[in-house]
């Protein structure tokens, strides 16, 4: 209740009339927190898979991960400019997961540390598989929708912030 009142009160105070200064180039929307859900994902469960499909199945259209604890049996992340991901299989804990979510499309990283503490991050890919839990909260903005558009500079399908016209909450 205390960080959903939190995440309330910090998201409530940027209006989508806000200002914000921002470097040129920048791409932003304010918007109001619109709902949070709790997951927990159970052994064996395909971690992306699984938040591709709840994106999916619910319609999210602006979704992003507030916080993630859990473990997996295998780690499989695309590391920073690598073409290919690579697996790991042992014992990690998720000591972070961070991203956007929509029903298209979702773009998340993670970072994942073994029994020694080495940690390793990337972008998360389908193979992530739980060990004991995944206890997952995310958020939705009210009022915006995300897309992943192909970037002229970058080359890549990046994100880009659209209003919703069709919610009517």
């Amino acid at each position: 209740m205390k960080l959903a009142l939190a995440l309330a009160v910090l998201l409530s105070s940027a209006t989508p009339s806000a200002r914000a200064d921002v470097a040129p180039g920048t791409t932003w929307a304010a918007a109001d927190l619109d709902r949070l859900w709790v997951l927990r994902l159970t052994p064996g469960q395909d971690l992306r898979q699984s938040l591709q499909a709840f994106a999916k199945t619910n319609h999210l259209k602006a979704a992003f991960v507030v916080t993630c604890a859990g473990s997996l049996t295998r780690a499989s992340l695309r590391l920073a400019n690598q073409e290919k991901s690579q697996t790991w299989d042992g014992h990690f804990e998720i000591v972070s997961l961070t991203g956007t979510l929509a029903e298209n499309a979702v773009h998340l990283h993670a970072a994942v540390s073994d029994s020694t503490g080495r940690t390793i991050g990337g972008h998360l890919v389908d193979g992530c598989l739980i060990y004991t839990t995944a206890e997952i909260v995310l958020g939705q903005a009210k009022g915006l929708r995300f897309e992943r558009e192909p970037d002229p500079v970058t080359t890549w399908r990046e994100l880009a912030i659209h209003r919703d016209s069709t919610d009517a909450r």
